[in-house]
């Protein structure tokens, strides 16, 4: 068993899993919006099959939203 700390809260994992795993296990709807950051450093998607979480990892998962833009009018 070990302890991570997934977007800040802890989360126990049986065995050791990887990151595509992890991104299963948590029910992410978009996964290939997802890019995630292992211990402060950012993993490259190609490497999330073979990156096996650790007791201790933290994990955050930043989703990436496009959008619009607005005006705003500033009035002095």
């Amino acid at each position: 068993m070990s302890s991570i700390k997934f977007n800040g809260k802890a989360q126990e994992l049986a065995n050791p899993v990887s990151l595509t795993e992890l991104i299963k296990i948590n029910n992410v709807a978009q996964p290939s919006m997802v890019s995630v950051q292992l211990n402060g450093n950012f993993v490259v998607r190609e490497d999330f099959d073979t990156t096996l979480l650790k007791d201790g990892d933290e994990v955050d998962f930043l989703y990436f939203m496009g959008g619009g833009s607005e005006s705003y009018q500033l009035t002095i």
